[in-house]
């Protein structure tokens, strides 16, 4: 797919304002709308929006469901408009900070009003949100009814991973099932009316969005986590032996270090293959049903990867193995014509790789945090970004800007000052307009950027499990003068 010439900004929903102690679908969300619309920008990309848990830390990228919406995101503001929650309800928990998420608080302080709303709709819900509720619960029942069950089913055994539930659940036994759906009917009930409220919620944003027209850009990891309901739910999508435990795990090989070990099932190919990629076509099809663009993390995956044995010491244990290539995106295509994936191609700019990418016309990603500033030429300096690609300041998954910046040795400094034409004291706006002012037909900064923060406010460090995806904008930080700026380097640089 042709993109037109545009730009945007990053920020992901947890990190909104908000007075909960985590960014939410509502008033925050519409206001940082209305930023981007002042601001001129087109494009609101955030991280996947799927439920996070506590053991990996909040990860978004290590969803308990790749269908399902986080809970903690939904807006308790418009429960209490509705008449599910009490005014009394939404007064902020003692510890919230305007900063930082301090997710056991929260989850805690959101689950409760939650599930009291719930017991609201039970008891009192109009007709039309009790139509509204089961015409969802009909549309989304694909993967509804199995997320439902699961999340009811983590509850019931105290979130142990799945694996470790007993064996006649854990491998899906039919009466196992039907005793199960019986008896946890009313936490089942709840799981589906909070993913209908999810749904409810950010339908509403999405058009708010559009009507403004901005186009939200959304996240795909080609991985699912191993404590999901993708994996216990369709177990054959997955290589896993007979006691649905998995035999091969993803992650990427040695190279200057010790290669990765993610953890995450691989997929059984040639399974899917013989099944027209139907599970793949279903997960697009929700996750266009909510965002107009996709980012694909791991790209290479489709391309080929990298399967370590599950009981491996190490990731240079794993083997390349042939991922499912053009035939893949073809039947996507098929299925639901145009493609409008951006994808992450960085770390393994192979030929193989990069004519798959360029047969779709899929923009990869440049970030200039990856260059030699005095290296002539080199691929991620924003004067040499191609028109198909989307140039970033920085990324989720890198340090901001300012914070590379202040690391770089004396020569680097110099080298990137003559390069991009700048003393430094505007080092954030200097690389936003290097970078809106490159070839790539996207541009994109951070909110971090946007304000010249340093290392401090970095979202995730890769490889790391403490601290991770709790930064917060406050309320207010992103003024008139900021929004006027970015206009006027949008306007110059003609996106």
């Amino acid at each position: 797919m042709r993109f037109d010439r545009q730009s945007g900004v990053f920020l992901h929903q947890t990190s909104l304002p908000s007075p909960h102690g985590i960014g939410d679908l509502g008033a925050g969300a519409r206001a940082f709308i209305d930023f981007l619309d002042s601001a001129d920008q087109s494009l609101w990309q955030f991280c996947p929006l799927g439920p996070t848990e506590s053991v990996h830390g909040h990860s978004p990228y290590q969803a308990s469901s790749a269908f399902a919406g986080n809970p903690l995101l939904i807006d308790l503001h418009g429960l209490a408009e509705r008449g599910y929650l009490p005014e009394s309800a939404l007064e902020p928990p003692e510890d919230v900070s305007p900063h930082e998420i301090r997710y056991e608080s929260v989850s805690e302080f959101k689950c409760s009003r939650l599930r009291s709303a719930h017991e609201q709709f039970a008891e009192s819900a109009s007709a039309d949100d009790r139509e509204s509720f089961e015409a969802f619960v009909a549309r989304e029942s694909g993967w509804l009814d199995d997320y439902a069950l699961f999340a009811a089913l983590k509850t019931e055994f105290d979130q142990a991973l799945w694996t470790e539930w007993p064996e006649e659940i854990r491998t899906r036994d039919t009466d196992a099932m039907e005793r199960y759906r019986e008896n946890l009917s009313d936490e089942i009930h709840y799981h589906a009316f909070v993913q209908w409220v999810f749904d409810e919620q950010w339908a509403d944003l999405s058009a708010y969005a559009a009507e403004r027209g901005v186009q939200l850009v959304g996240d795909l990891p080609i991985y699912v986590a191993l404590d999901s309901a993708d994996v216990w739910a369709d177990p054959e999508v997955f290589r896993l032996d007979e006691s649905h435990k998995p035999t091969e795990i993803a992650g990427v090989p040695p190279s200057t270090g010790d290669g990765q070990t993610w953890g995450n099932p691989v997929y059984d190919w040639d399974r899917l293959r013989e099944n027209d990629y139907d599970w793949w076509i279903d997960r697009f099809q929700r996750l266009f049903d909510q965002v107009d663009i996709a980012r694909i993390d791991h790209f290479k995956g489709f391309d080929e990867f990298w399967a370590i044995p599950a009981d491996a010491d190490s990731a240079g244990a794993g083997r390349w193995q042939e991922g499912p290539g053009a035939e893949f995106f073809e039947r996507v295509g098929d299925e639901l014509g145009e493609l409008p994936f951006l994808v992450e191609d960085l770390g393994f700019m192979d030929k193989s790789m990069v004519s798959l990418r360029d047969r779709f016309e899929f923009p990869g990603m440049r970030v200039p945090q990856y260059t030699d500033w005095c290296e002539e030429g080199h691929m991620y300096q924003p004067m040499h970004y191609p028109e198909q690609s989307v140039g970033y300041t920085s990324t989720h998954d890198t340090d901001t800007f300012a914070g590379y910046y202040q690391k770089l040795s004396d020569r680097q400094r110099e080298c990137l000052h003559y390069n991009i034409g700048t003393d430094g004291e505007e080092i954030h706006w200097d690389i936003i307009e290097s970078v809106w002012n490159s070839s790539a037909v996207i541009a994109m900064t951070t909110v971090q950027d946007l304000l010249g923060l340093d290392s401090e406010t970095r979202f995730n460090v890769p490889g790391t499990a403490e601290g991770n995806w709790r930064w917060r904008v406050t309320e207010g930080a992103l003024d008139a003068d900021i929004a006027r700026e970015l206009r006027l380097i949008t306007d110059r640089t003609i996106r």
